[in-house]
């Protein structure tokens, strides 16, 4: 899908594309983070998506399909994301599938309030535990992903996979500590956001400037692809604003090449 994405938005007409496999795996962001974080922020480069869920896919059985449509664009917009604004909201779900009991879904939940009560006291946490219907996800699995929303429209996410022989509350904590950590770093978007934005940064008319904490090596990567690829041209530097002084704060700018549609 990643990949496809930039392709098809420079296409003659619009595309549907069928993807199967997994939805829910270790190694990869689950759909729920595309569908809730990638999704509303990449739309800021100027174009809608529509990323419609038919099946869910766990670990080793996939069996998932979604469905992506999307029209092409005549050039990208280039994004500004530095202001992280403060949390105003966090919401998830803790999803279970095929034989697992709703149980394991309510524990984790849980297990995930209480770990971000202990940092964060002032907000509501609604994090909804999900039975996945029988006919919409295929094979067992469970899993949690958290949201953290601000007041400038910034997403975190922290998210988790349950496997065999891992507790629920393991599964909750899990994803609670890495929204946590994605909230302490002072950046306007989260670890896992940062690599997917590169390549539309890249292709956008304009300059982009993303917020970030420390710069991953995924992103290090697509940088340096994205650099030799599209002959885009990056800089990353440290933030330089007081209040980030003390934390690990960077802003990742690109010069985007303004790469026009043929088509349109």
């Amino acid at each position: 899908m990643q990949v496809s994405m930039p392709c098809v938005l420079f296409a003659a007409s619009p595309s549907e594309l069928r993807l199967k496999g997994g939805t829910n795996a270790e190694m990869a962001p689950q759909i729920d983070y595309t569908a809730m974080v990638f999704k509303p922020i990449v739309e800021k480069f100027g174009f809608k998506f529509n990323c419609d869920i038919k099946m869910r896919g766990y670990y080793p059985k996939g069996g998932g399909e979604v469905i992506v449509r999307m029209s092409p664009v005549k050039q990208l917009n280039p994004i500004n994301l530095t202001d992280r604004g403060s949390v105003t909201k966090i919401y998830g779900r803790a999803f279970v599938a095929g034989v697992l009991p709703f149980k394991v879904a309510k524990d984790m939940a849980a297990a995930a309030v209480r770990c971000i009560r202990k940092e964060i006291r002032d907000l509501y946490v609604n994090i909804q535990p999900v039975q996945e219907p029988k006919d919409q996800a295929f094979g067992n699995g469970n899993g949690i992903i958290i949201i953290a929303e601000t007041s400038t429209g910034c997403l975190f996410a922290g998210s988790s996979l349950g496997k065999r022989g891992v507790n629920a509350d393991k599964v909750g904590i899990e994803a609670a500590e890495m929204l946590l950590a994605n909230l302490r770093h002072g950046g306007a978007v989260d670890e896992y956001l940062q690599d997917q934005l590169i390549i539309f940064m890249a292709l956008a008319c304009g300059v982009s400037r993303i917020k970030t904490g420390p710069v991953t090596l995924h992103t290090q990567t697509a940088i340096h692809f994205a650099e030799q690829l599209a002959k885009a041209k990056f800089s990353v530097k440290k933030s330089e604003d007081e209040e980030d002084a003390s934390k690990d704060t960077y802003i990742i700018e690109c010069q985007g090449i303004g790469m026009t549609n043929p088509y349109l």
